[in-house]
């Protein structure tokens, strides 16, 4: 059953409010035994996956930077790596991301992250008028229009998934 609601209290829509930003929160009952966070959260609140985005956080030599992509579509690391100027990418250890953003692993959102990471968002973000993102916590979207997903996040907009 999704819920519509217009504030959440979370770093995600902390940061959204900070910058101005219109975002609207859905939320919906997060079932533990999900096996894929995004594609659950499309399923509850009936939208197309792929216009849902998960946030991944990725280990680019050393540093940590994030990948948004759509939840019907897999991660390609190399051409992450690529836009972000690096050789190699590979996935993060979820302990090391759950530190670095602040949010637990399914709640992980690309705004409010407790150090700011390098952003690279998949094209298809430009074939929706808004898109959905990780609101901070399982069970919770965040809409916002692709503008304002690259502008706050400082994304590097490039072919990543697959």
């Amino acid at each position: 059953m999704a819920k519509r609601t217009s504030t959440e209290s979370t770093p995600a829509f902390t940061a959204l409010r900070r910058a101005g930003v219109r975002a609207t929160a859905h939320s919906y009952e997060h079932d533990p035994r999900a096996e894929s966070f995004g594609l659950e959260g499309a399923e509850a609140l009936g939208l197309d996956p792929a216009r849902v985005f998960k946030t991944l956080v990725i280990d680019i030599g050393g540093r940590l930077a994030v990948a948004v992509v759509p939840v019907s579509a897999r991660l390609d690391l190399k051409a992450s790596a690529a836009a972000l100027g690096t050789k190699r990418a590979t996935m993060a250890d979820p302990e090391a991301a759950q530190r670095a953003t602040g949010y637990v692993v399914g709640g992980i959102s690309p705004f409010g992250q407790r150090t700011r990471l390098r952003t690279v968002v998949d094209t298809s973000v430009r074939a929706w008028p808004t898109v959905f993102v990780s609101g901070g916590r399982r069970g919770l979207e965040a809409e916002v229009s692709p503008d304002d997903l690259i502008g706050i996040t400082d994304a590097i907009v490039a072919a990543i998934a697959r």
